[in-house]
């Protein structure tokens, strides 16, 4: 799992690529926490556009995003989710806790 991260006027975009399975989450997860510590954003643009495969674990990146950035008074938007992690995303509910355009 890779990501490419972009800080702009408050708003930080994070690009990832790969597998988020159980081993390419727990090491993004910890990316996100560190970038997002460091740009103290308003928004979180998580941007799935290169994700090939995403499971449950996914899911948990998504939602401690989420309480870091409601921490913080912030939001997360999700973009450019394929197919396959979406169906994963409608099944767990995530549409109610965050914006996926």
């Amino acid at each position: 799992m890779d990501i490419r991260a972009r800080d702009t006027d408050r708003e930080l975009l994070l690009e990832f690529s790969g597998e988020m399975d159980h081993h390419g989450a727990r090491n993004a997860l910890k990316e996100v926490e560190i970038a997002i510590d460091a740009a103290l954003p308003q928004s979180l643009i998580l941007d799935f556009a290169g994700v090939t495969f995403m499971d449950s674990s996914g899911i948990a990146l998504i939602l401690r995003s989420q309480q870091r950035m409601q921490l913080m008074e912030g939001s997360v938007v999700l973009r450019n989710v394929p197919e396959q992690a979406r169906r994963v995303l409608d099944a767990a509910g995530i549409g109610r806790l965050v914006s996926i355009q």
